[in-house]
């Protein structure tokens, strides 16, 4: 590589590396909530209230279900994540350093996204805490009705995102972890993917999840979980991630810019429900 010049095949080979990246390993919950790319600044996302079936007379017209219809907007914001690289330090180290930017700057803005969806589902107004003994079978059933009693779909698009310390909870739990209960296809670990469908929620772990001062007893701590329908939450994408380095000769060092325009909204409250769960 010359020392003032990058080959553009070498810039689009790293943009495509920290765009593989982030959709690998960046982030857990983009794709489990409404998504909608190429936003121009600002979007809206629709909510579509019930609709009730009648009777109608013979040759008498039928009732209009006059279908409430509602609106939230969001704006998309501007991330960075940049680092340098010193174009001397290259020759010293035996890893690449331009993978090692490469897969930090995916991993920031992969924790940005996330940060992004978990802000917004904190202003729910739902909520289902245990914060004496953690997950119990008896609470998970609590979760579950509900969300049935809020006429939530059960149609497979509803998660369940907790700490590490729940999901050890959660494995304690034999309704749960054995196979004498869900099958031998429906054990936490297939495939190598910390997840898992029980209830009607896939259930998975996420590290990234805020840590609160327990209300309780104590001493104790909480983390904050939370349970969702997928079109409750809604991820507006104005660019995808991009990447960019440029060289600078007044520090022998090339700068590493990888970028996104992104923003999160709450669609449906009675679709998320926030969990203060005992670690």
């Amino acid at each position: 590589m010359a020392l003032n010049t990058i080959s553009t095949s070498f810039i689009e080979e790293f943009e495509s590396g920290v765009h593989v990246a982030y959709q690998r390993m960046g982030s857990k919950l983009r794709n489990t909530v409404r998504t909608r790319n190429g936003v121009k600044n600002k979007t809206t996302f629709q909510k579509i209230g019930k609709g009730f079936a009648t009777t109608k007379a013979r040759h008498g017209n039928v009732a209009p279900m006059n279908l409430a219809h509602t609106n939230v907007s969001v704006t998309v914001e501007d991330y960075f994540a940049g680092e340098w690289v010193d174009d001397l330090d290259q020759l010293r180290i035996n890893h690449d350093e331009m993978q090692v930017a490469q897969q930090s700057g995916a991993y920031a803005l992969g924790r940005k996204t996330d940060d992004l969806i978990l802000a917004q589902m904190t202003t729910t107004t739902s909520a289902h805490d245990e914060t004496s003994n953690g997950i119990t079978l008896t609470w998970a059933l609590e979760l579950m009705e509900k969300f049935g009693n809020n006429s939530v779909p059960d149609d497979g698009q509803r998660y369940a995102v907790v700490g590490w310390e729940q999901w050890s909870q959660l494995m304690a739990i034999d309704q749960f972890s054995r196979a004498e209960y869900v099958g031998e296809n429906d054990l936490p670990f297939p495939n190598g993917v910390t997840a898992k469908r029980w209830l009607g929620f896939m259930w998975f772990a996420h590290s990234g999840l805020t840590e609160t001062n327990g209300s309780g007893a104590a001493g104790t701590t909480h983390r904050e979980c939370f349970a969702y329908h997928r079109d409750a939450v809604a991820h507006a994408i104005g660019t995808d991630i991009t990447s960019n380095m440029q060289y600078h000769n007044d520090k022998d060092s090339y700068f590493v810019l990888n970028k996104m325009q992104q923003n999160a909204v709450l669609i449906d409250a009675e679709g998320v429900f926030e969990m203060e769960l005992k670690k």
